[in-house]
């Protein structure tokens, strides 16, 4: 099962917070978790200090990735015809329902408007 983690998940991994950190750390050596730029532009805007950049940095050049080519566009679309804007998911989120959607793949978060409108069976729990 591949899984797409929000910057929600990552954050906790990256703080070492139990037990998101042994769970994300099984999925990582399994090979299940997918890189999503959007995802670790959010990491990298968030960066304190070099170390950080440096461990998401070799995060994101260890995992494989999706083909992302206009998925914010097609994210931007599905998202407005599910009326995501008014139950208060934005576009970033919008977009892991989509590329989890196009690419069978789930969707681990800790945001409740995001959880609440991913598509059945995207969700990972």
């Amino acid at each position: 099962m591949r899984v797409i983690l929000d910057t929600s998940i990552w954050i906790e991994f990256l703080k070492g917070n139990q037990p998101i950190h042994d769970q994300v750390h099984t999925l990582l050596i399994e090979d299940e978790v997918i890189g999503i730029s959007a995802v670790f532009g959010e990491l990298f805007y968030g960066v304190k200090n070099k170390k950080e950049e440096i461990q998401i940095t070799k995060l994101w050049e260890l995992l494989p990735k999706l083909n992302e080519e206009n998925s914010m566009l097609k994210a931007g679309r599905y998202a407005n015809f599910h009326k995501f804007m008014h139950k208060g998911v934005g576009l970033v989120d919008a977009s892991l329902a989509y590329l989890a959607l196009e690419n069978n793949a789930k969707v681990w978060t800790l945001d409740k408007r995001l959880k609440q409108n991913l598509p059945y069976g995207v969700s990972y729990d």
